[in-house]
């Protein structure tokens, strides 16, 4: 599978172990940056890139069974927020999930129910392993194709 990739200076280092991860597994990896930690930079500098890659691709014919996108920030939320706002896009964000730290529920919905393309990670809030581990079940979930997902998804990308 094609996975972009991108960070800012928050999930710097959670990136840099997850290309190597994604990388070890055979998975083409492209890293869109940031690719020297430079404290205060802005996360849309590396979001809007990874975003715009995979849109384009699935505009071009690829699936999430294809080609998937990993957004890594302090929390995930204004990542998840950037990347959603690229049409045809559909980030879900896992931070490790607070008291139910080991539940992985949200990444199988993501991808069963919605067919995320991006996942977005909360750097500051789960540990390099959790974030492999959901990484891997977010990677091996397949979207249901349920008619009334479909439908679903089919409303999302709406225009004003």
């Amino acid at each position: 599978m094609k996975i972009y990739i991108g960070s800012d200076h928050a999930g710097f280092a959670l990136k840099q172990a997850l290309v190597g991860h994604l990388s070890a597994q055979g998975h083409s990896v492209v890293d869109k940056g940031a690719h020297v930690l430079t404290p205060g930079d802005d996360y849309p500098d590396f979001i809007f890139p990874v975003a715009i890659a995979v849109a384009n691709e699935i505009e071009n014919g690829k699936t999430t069974d294809d080609v998937r996108g990993i957004v890594i920030g302090g929390s995930g939320q204004g990542e998840a927020i950037a990347a959603n706002r690229i049409t045809g896009i559909r980030a879900a964000v896992y931070y490790g999930g607070g008291f139910f730290r080991k539940n992985f529920d949200i990444i199988r919905l993501s991808r069963e129910h919605n067919d995320a393309n991006v996942l977005s990670f909360g750097a500051r809030f789960l540990s390099v392993r959790r974030a492999k581990q959901a990484l891997d079940l977010w990677l091996s979930m397949p979207f249901s194709h349920d008619p009334r997902h479909i439908r679903r998804i089919k409303k999302l990308d709406v225009q004003k």
